[in-house]
């Protein structure tokens, strides 16, 4: 028989090795934190980004800009070679 997925409908974030919900802002806070932490701690090229080929070029074009004006890391790629 086939595992039955359910979609999240809610953010998680990690409580002493736990997922527990949470909202939104808090979610957002704590990966910023982690990029945040990184950064301070190895510097922006330690930063790299992933976006998808699929998405839209917008998408594409603020993820790049994200990366490079907010965090300083010219490591970005899109995989537009598949």
């Amino acid at each position: 028989m086939p595992m039955q997925y359910t979609r999240l409908t809610q953010p998680l974030v990690r409580v002493d090795g736990v997922l527990q919900p949470a909202t939104w802002g808090e979610a957002l806070a704590r990966a910023a934190d982690g990029f945040r932490a990184v950064v301070e701690r190895q510097g922006p090229q330690a930063f790299g980004l992933f976006s998808c080929s699929k998405a839209t070029n917008e998408v594409n074009y603020l993820a790049q800009k994200f990366a490079r004006q907010v965090i300083g890391s010219n490591n970005v790629d899109s995989c537009n070679r598949t």
